[in-house]
């Protein structure tokens, strides 16, 4: 019994510090890593936009932080279930 309960702190600690981390991390990148209006992206054609490196760094930061965000989740929804 008591082992259960020190997984369950564990699996509640964890995705709800992953998933707060994550929310702020994701934040942090819209606000301050997204192309500003004067970058040089509106040069390229669309289908070449993930060629761009700020671009690119910009969504590979979104689908990191969104992914810790959904770990985050997961492991609460496990720490709920088990």
């Amino acid at each position: 019994m008591m082992g259960r309960m020190t997984i369950l702190r564990f699996l509640y600690i964890a995705g709800g510090v992953l998933f707060v981390f994550s929310l702020l991390v994701h934040l942090y990148v819209r606000v301050r890593l997204r192309p500003r209006e004067g970058s040089d992206l509106d040069d390229y054609y669309y289908e070449f936009e993930d060629q761009h490196p700020v671009y690119a760094r910009y969504t590979r930061w979104l689908q990191i932080s969104l992914g810790g965000a959904a770990l985050g989740v997961l492991l609460l929804f496990v720490g709920m279930v088990f």
